[in-house]
């Protein structure tokens, strides 16, 4: 006969005079977070309460109820009938509904605290939204609604706009096929149809950042030298059914192209064509975008490839191409200015150089099995290939010496004492314990040993101080063992650069002068440094002076931070903090004369023009022509908004000529 099933009984629940509650030490939340207590109050006598108290009965030393109960879980609502009561907004005799836990229960009443806690499921923000939608339906005002929920009108305002955004892709959203981020993005755009052509090109794209989606929803025009344009051809949009909009003033390249949904749909099918060919050199993975985030291979190793050896042929060709430029550039020495055709054809031959010279670089298969490619367009329209990149979990650990690498702390102290041929590494000898009599010495006890290699690190500091070159070589061999090999363990100097990630950039960072100049600088040391880890203090050391001070520099520049920060609450970092960080930022900037406009940032509405107000815009084309004029109007004068500026400093450096100071 089948047993039958328990049935649960759930506690009773009645009302309770507000005068016999009191608040229970057990109660688990400490920390003030979220809504206050005077607007749950406030809440409360708008709507009544809508959560009852969790209490338990009061208990005399003899253990006989006293008629009060306090209330380990619901504290917050406790407070804020309390001060409604000490407004006289409510009677101390109100009846408060509770549910009442037995005196004696197996349950403790810190359980029922925090379970009431963390047991609760944040709404959904799109539940917000239908929330936010049938209430405004329903005669609310957006005010009354934030009101109500004691939030800014802005913050409704923004669930709201989620009214605008396709019913696909709110779908898609709620199956977490996007971020909340991204889908806010959408919602600068009332077109369900662009809405979904855009999410259909960036979903394929490893770039899905919510500007590249607000970018490609409010693009109306693409200038013609745009480097997509540069990469489809402008032959090929005219075409597929492009138009170009043509000025009779403007140079060879100028115009701009009216339709950037076929122009991006152009990019992605020739991206694509471009990333199957790729893939059939036997990469693992391949990655494909406009542009990729700044810093997106950090973590990766790489594989390193074997230049390709140029052929007779190659030889021979770059020799013919070598003396025909020596030739033309003897006969028109005297010449001002060379001929069109002839400045053409030294363009060629410069070219045809530089590809004969620049070799292709060849890959073991069974490195490439684990490896992958990042596939994007760099700022002239050609397509980048970045080869060789290995995710974390791809990465081969190799045994040092043919050994097993130890699996733990402990192993790998035991397989240090057991190869060590110096005597003096042991450990303290248990007490009560006599040591065995051996051959040799016995190890020295660890307080011992800890009180001599203090005294060495002493020592070690004082001639570390008066050797200048030596510290130098130190120091450099710390920061390029962190930044070239990711070396893992302590090391004798406990000296660190912290990499300062850019999560948050212009879609226009990736490609510019200042990172195509990193990546050079970068790869250039990467290539001069020692293949083996262990000859890179020995090359350090002889190295010369210029060079060792332009590595330790290119080594240092990755932790400068000049990053305005948003303070979240309960942070790390203060907003004191990241004020004195931007005011030294403005004295390094000024003290190198950092002049942005000189490194190729430019106001465009992509970054700057169409993301702030209108009183930011130049007046004369703020109403009458909108932005895209006014990046027009601004283009090619140096322009800057306040945070790019470099301070003036009142003291001129001594090196500067008379000249550019009287021109500052």
């Amino acid at each position: 006969m089948a047993s039958a099933i328990q049935k649960i009984a759930l506690n009773a629940s009645r009302d309770i005079p507000f005068n016999k509650l009191v608040l229970s030490q057990s109660n688990v939340r400490r920390v003030r977070v979220g809504l206050s207590i005077e607007e749950l109050a406030r809440d409360i006598e708008r709507r009544g309460l809508l959560q009852s108290l969790n209490v338990r009965p009061v208990l005399n030393g003899e253990g006989a109820e006293t008629g009060a109960y306090e209330v380990p879980a619901g504290g917050r609502r406790f407070r804020a009938l309390e001060l409604l009561v000490k407004h006289k907004k409510l009677a101390k005799t109100a009846p408060v509904p509770c549910v009442v836990r037995e005196a004696g229960s197996a349950i403790l009443a810190e359980d029922d605290s925090l379970a009431e806690n963390v047991q609760r499921v944040a709404l959904h923000p799109l539940d917000q939204f239908h929330a936010f939608r049938d209430m405004l339906e329903k005669g609310m005002s957006e005010d009354e609604i934030a009101a109500a929920f004691f939030v800014v009108p802005a913050v409704v305002k923004q669930r709201l706009r989620l009214m605008t955004v396709s019913d696909k892709l709110l779908e898609i959203y709620e199956q977490d096929g996007m971020k909340l981020e991204q889908l806010m993005a959408f919602s600068i755009s009332d077109d369900h149809t662009r809405q979904e052509q855009v999410w259909e090109i960036v979903s394929q794209s490893h770039n899905r950042e919510p500007y590249l989606i607000r970018r490609m929803l409010t693009e109306k025009t693409v200038r013609a030298s745009d480097r997509r344009v540069r990469f489809v051809g402008l032959d090929a949009y005219v075409a597929a059914g492009g138009h170009v909009m043509r000025d009779l003033f403007e140079a060879d390249d100028g115009g701009w192209l009216d339709d950037p949904t076929l122009l991006h749909r152009l990019v992605m099918d020739k991206l694509a064509g471009a990333v199957e060919e790729i893939r059939t050199e036997g990469w693992k993975w391949v990655e494909t975008a406009l542009s990729f985030p700044w810093g997106h291979a950090r973590g990766f190793a790489r594989i390193e490839g074997t230049p390709v050896v140029i052929s007779e042929e190659e030889v021979a060709r770059l020799t013919a191409l070598h003396s025909e430029q020596e030739t033309i550039e003897a006969e028109y020495a005297q010449a001002d200015e060379f001929p069109e055709d002839i400045d053409i054809r030294l363009g060629e031959i410069e070219q045809a150089i530089e590809a004969l010279e620049e070799r292709p670089v060849s890959f073991d298969p069974a490195n490439m099995a684990r490896a992958g490619a990042f596939v994007s367009l760099d700022t002239d329209g050609t397509l980048l290939v970045e080869r060789g990149f290995v995710r974390p979990e791809d990465v081969l650990v190799e045994p040092e010496d043919g050994h097993d690498a130890p699996e733990s702390y402990d192993d790998a102290v035991a397989h240090h004492r057991a190869g060590n041929d110096l005597e003096g590494i042991g450990t303290e000898d248990a007490p009560g314990t006599e040591p065995e009599e051996e051959d040799g010495l016995k190890p020295l006890p660890d307080r011992l040993l800890t009180e001599l290699t203090a005294w060495r690190t002493l020592a070690l500091r004082d001639a570390f101080a008066a050797n200048p070159h030596i510290a130098l070589t130190e120091l450099l061999h710390t920061l390029v063992r962190d930044l070239y090999w990711q070396v893992s363990g302590a090391d004798c100097l406990e000296a660190y650069v912290r990499d300062i990630p850019l999560r948050v950039h212009a879609p226009d960072m990736p490609g510019s002068i200042p990172a195509h100049a990193l990546r050079q600088r970068n790869e250039g040391w990467k290539h001069d440094l020692p293949e083996d880890e262990e000859a890179l203090w020995l090359w350090l050391d002889r190295l010369d002076d210029t060079s060792r001070l332009a590595l330790l520099a290119h080594c240092l520049s990755f932790g400068v931070n000049a990053l305005y920060e948003r303070m979240p609450p309960y942070g790390a970092v203060s907003q004191r903090s990241v004020s004195e960080r931007l005011a030294r930022a403005d004295r390094l900037s000024t003290a190198l004369r950092l002049d942005l406009a000189e490194a190729g940032w430019q106001a465009t509405v992509e970054n700057y023009l169409g993301r702030v107000t209108k009183a930011r815009i130049l007046e004369a084309v703020r109403e009458a022509r909108g932005d895209e004029a006014a990046e027009r109007l601004l283009e090619g004068t140096g322009w800057l908004p306040e945070a790019l500026r470099t301070p003036i400093s009142a003291d001129k450096p001594t090196d500067v000529p008379a000249a550019d100071i009287a021109a500052e």
